[in-house]
């Protein structure tokens, strides 16, 4: 409990002189021309499509600008998400994480406001390098997503040829554990003017890890044509390939006890992988996006989008009754996978401004069709598969087997989506807004026979509606307060004691909130309080069978609920110091009071900050970020006393600093140091009995150069 006060304290600490300050301080410089925290661009479109601001958005929404992911010194999207507010990410094992918000997992994705379905290895593994920019819509976002969960959606923003003249920026880093790494983001226009413009971004990186045996190496290529294609219309293409190849890497978790009931206290080096094992990926995406200006009120916009992300693992896994004197009990099998699912994506909308009853108002109208193909296959080791030997003296050294033929684990399937949506800001009254709008969805998803397929089966949802409302009142030109209703489906292939599939997951998400906009824009504050509702969870039905088969029926559960609160300010308090700090609070429960998520904190602190320094340093900058988390309250059983014991990591705090020199305006030097104070903690699973180390102490140099 003290160290839960001292971390409110410190929030309070922040909070306070930030907020004193936005009312004091002048603001001098023109929004336009800055990049700050939380702001990114000044309109976004993922939860609704229409063009809104952060306040005139009626959910939860944060901003993670490109300034902000340089200062963090985040190579991927997942370390971006470490540090936004609501946002929950556990390490699965060392090749995955899962994501969750609100006490359900995150499976929404959206690549410049097309959604994707994520894969096993998720998109937040990609590199940021590519990226400009992050949003975070929190809840149900059913209007756009489709099918998926009521807990957050990750719209990521590529990077696109925004410059008219020669421009680019060179980097290279070196860190902890070997690391190297190289970037090259360079602007070109094609034609004199600028009209046709090309942006291009290369990424090399190696490096070692604090794991024992584990190395990564790969690479990032992207390429974007941006064309004005004369005064009305816009044309954008592009695509990106990312390559990462993975050796030694752990797959699973490492055991809490022994066989005697007592803990295990792993060195945070300790592995239970071979030296054979590899988890490589290659990820590719192309885009093709065209917009035109109708009129000076209404524009149309066309997308067609591809993406596809090829795995290769071959791993080993580790699971057993572990002997605390003898090392013994852990058993071992290889496995190799691999799977390469494609999706593809259409949508058109047209959105623009009509006038009704003496005032304007907003209206978008769009239809989207996906196509996701994929399946997975392996290979089995032929013969005998020996036991691990002694677990405290493992190296590595374990035999790679003898693969037999490569077959169909899941069958081939197809899912398939389409969606006609529309949503319309009616301007009520001067200060009052009203959002409205729905989605008619139809899903289908088809997989063929395989080993966890034994019954080739269709599943099908048509004609689900999919509602959405938000009202908004202005108080002033600064103060806003919202309260909104959102939705989402998720279909699901468990089957009752009739052998009928149950009816999706639904998603209700009720919320209601507070939003202001200080010192011009430049300071953003929100407070939000939120119920998410779903139902149709499924449950074994005890005692029952599918019919025909030996697979236990399921029932659909009511009543999982999720509530808390939020809190949120991001942005420029000062004119040289710019800070991000988040705080969210939630319980979650199924119908039977039994947490749901169990493995998430369910109180989350989040910090990043900067200040630039003035007089003699004023080439200096200086800065950092915070995370410090509840203790989740997963339980598991204790092998020695049979007694359900708390496993959850206990409530740490992560600090990490960061300092900036600036040589020239153009070149830069910066130091990040993660973990300062070498804070040892784990992430755990729902899927394994175990837990995985998070990073020690490590640092990193990059210098950065803008031309």
């Amino acid at each position: 409990m003290a160290r839960s006060a001292s971390v409110v304290a410190l929030a309070a600490a922040v909070l306070i002189p930030a907020a004193a300050a936005a009312e004091e301080a002048e603001d001098k410089t023109q929004v336009e021309a800055i990049v700050v925290y939380g702001r990114g661009a000044t309109a976004n479109t993922t939860a609704t499509g229409l063009s809104l601001t952060p306040r005139e958005t009626p959910q939860s929404l944060s901003v993670i600008t490109r300034q902000q992911i340089e200062d963090q010194g985040a190579s991927k999207v997942a370390d971006v998400l470490a540090y936004t507010t609501g946002v929950s990410l556990k390490a699965v094992d060392r090749g995955r994480n899962q994501l969750a918000a609100r006490g359900f997992e995150i499976t929404n994705f959206q690549l410049d406001g097309v959604p994707f379905e994520n894969g096993n290895i998720g998109l937040e593994e990609t590199s940021t390098a590519i990226y400009e920019r992050v949003e975070v819509v929190r809840g149900a976002t059913g209007l756009l997503q489709g099918a998926g969960e009521p807990s957050a959606s990750i719209n990521l923003i590529r990077k696109h040829a925004d410059a008219r003249e020669f421009s680019g920026e060179l980097t290279l880093e070196v860190g902890s554990w070997d690391h190297v790494s190289g970037m090259a983001d360079v602007t070109v226009p094609i034609t004199r003017d600028g009209s046709v413009r090309g942006r291009f971004v290369a990424q090399i990186y190696d490096q070692d890890s604090f794991v024992d045996l584990e190395s990564s190496k790969g690479y990032t290529l992207y390429g974007v044509i941006d064309a004005d294609l004369g005064e009305n219309t816009r044309l954008s293409f592009g695509a990106s390939q990312q390559v990462d190849e993975r050796s030694g890497v752990l797959w699973g978790q490492l055991p809490y006890w022994y066989t005697d009931g007592t803990r295990t206290n792993w060195p945070t080096s300790k592995t239970s992988a071979a030296k054979w094992n590899q988890w490589d990926t290659t990820e590719q995406a192309a885009f093709v996006t065209v917009e035109h200006q109708l009129s000076p009120r209404w524009s149309i916009r066309g997308d067609v989008s591809y993406h596809r992300q090829e795995e290769d693992s071959k791993l080993l896994w580790m699971w057993g009754d572990l002997d605390r004197q003898t090392g013994l009990g852990m058993s071992a099998w290889p496995y190799w996978y691999k799977t390469a699912p494609e999706q593809w994506n259409a949508s058109l909308a047209v959105k623009g401004a009509y006038d009704l009853f003496g005032r304007e108002h907003e209206l978008i109208v769009g239809a989207m069709y996906n196509r996701l193909l994929n399946g997975w296959s392996n290979q089995d080791p032929v013969g005998a598969v020996p036991d691990s030997g002694d677990f405290h003296h493992w190296d590595g050294s374990y035999p790679e087997p003898v693969w037999g033929p490569r077959y169909d684990m899941s069958g081939v399937g197809t899912t398939e989506q389409s969606g006609f949506y529309a949503a319309t800001r009616f301007q009520i009254l001067d200060n009052l807004k009203l959002i409205a709008g729905g989605r008619l969805s139809n899903w289908k998803r088809e997989e063929e026979v395989a080993t966890y397929t034994p019954v080739a089966f269709t599943l099908k949802e048509s004609n689900v509606f999919t509602p959405y409302v938000g009202l908004i009142y202005d108080f002033n030109d600064t103060l806003s307060a919202y309260v909104s209703y959102t939705s989402i489906f998720d279909p699901q292939n468990y089957r009752d004691r009739e052998g009928k599939y149950l009816d999706p997951l639904e998603g209700d998400n009720y919320e209601a909130g507070l939003k202001a906009d200080m010192m011009g824009g430049l300071l953003r504050a929100s407070a939000a309080i939120f119920r998410v509702e779903q139902n149709n969870f499924p449950v074994v039905d005890a005692g029952y069978f599918v019919p025909g088969t030996i697979d236990p029926a399921y029932r659909p559960a009511e009543g999982t609920v999720s509530k808390g609160y939020e809190l949120e300010l991001a942005g420029r308090p000062l004119p040289d110091w710019d800070i991000s700090v988040g705080w969210s609070q939630f319980t979650a429960r199924d119908g039977d009071g039994v947490h749901v998520q169990a493995h998430h904190p369910r109180k989350v602190l989040r910090l990043s900050t900067k200040y630039e320094l003035s007089g003699a340093l004023d080439r200096l900058s200086v800065g950092g970020s915070l995370r410090w988390e509840s203790r989740p309250p997963q339980t598991a059983t204790n092998p020695g006393s049979g007694l359900s014991e708390a496993v959850g990591q206990p409530s740490y705090v992560v600090a990490n600093l960061m300092a900036q020199y600036d040589f020239t305006e153009q070149t830069t030097l910066q130091l990040n140091v993660n973990n300062v104070f070498d804070e040892t903690y784990y992430s755990n699973n729902a899927w394994f009995a175990g837990f995985v180390y998070a990073e020690p102490r490590n640092a990193q140099l990059t210098l950065r150069h803008r031309f």
